[in-house]
């Protein structure tokens, strides 16, 4: 019973870890977006979004995560023979991919709160790209956990399934940014 309510735990704050890593960097984007307006317009939305990131990574995104990785080692220490399973080898070298990202993210966010109004340095079109790849993360290791032991039996279908959805995804937020900036102006 333990283990299922860790488990629990371990997913519920799994799905708000990942809600704020997908609004986090769509706050960086629309910050981004603020660098046509007006000077007023720009100075007041900048505060606002800075504010809302700040809220964002400290009262949901972090503790979430700590929460997560708490709850996730805490069910590996319960069934250790997990760590003899290749598909969890898989699962963790996602999630070290998912700290790299992690790491970026909180990197932009202190880049953020010390523009004080400057212009965010990366490029629209980036962040944009750079917000899908925690869903690429999240696809990867919710399929290995789901399809355990099938993953290593069918990953070339698996890869070309996943490439081809990234494929997709990257087209589409090209595509979403070209009508934007045609409708913008």
């Amino acid at each position: 019973m333990l283990y299922t309510v860790i488990k629990a735990v371990h997913i519920i704050f799994m799905v708000s870890y990942f809600a704020g890593l997908f609004y986090l960097v769509r706050l960086f984007v629309y910050y981004k977006d603020t660098d046509v307006f007006e000077d007023e317009k720009k100075k007041i939305l900048r505060e606002q979004y800075l504010f809302m990131t700040r809220r964002l990574w400290n009262i949901i995104t972090v503790p979430a995560g700590v929460i997560m990785l708490v709850s996730g080692l805490t069910l590996i220490l319960l069934n250790f023979g997990l760590m003899k399973t290749p598909w969890f080898h898989l699962k963790l070298t996602f999630l070290v991919g998912l700290g790299l990202y992690h790491y970026w993210s909180w990197k932009q966010v202190l880049k953020m709160k010390m523009l004080d109004g400057a212009t965010f340095p990366t490029a629209n079109i980036k962040l944009r790209q750079a917000n899908e790849i925690a869903t690429f993360i999240l696809f990867l290791v919710v399929f290995t956990v789901i399809l355990k032991s099938m993953v290593l039996e069918y990953w070339w279908q698996l890869l070309a399934g996943f490439v081809g959805l990234v494929m997709a995804i990257m087209l589409t937020v090209k595509l979403v940014n070209r009508n934007t900036k045609k409708i913008n102006g």
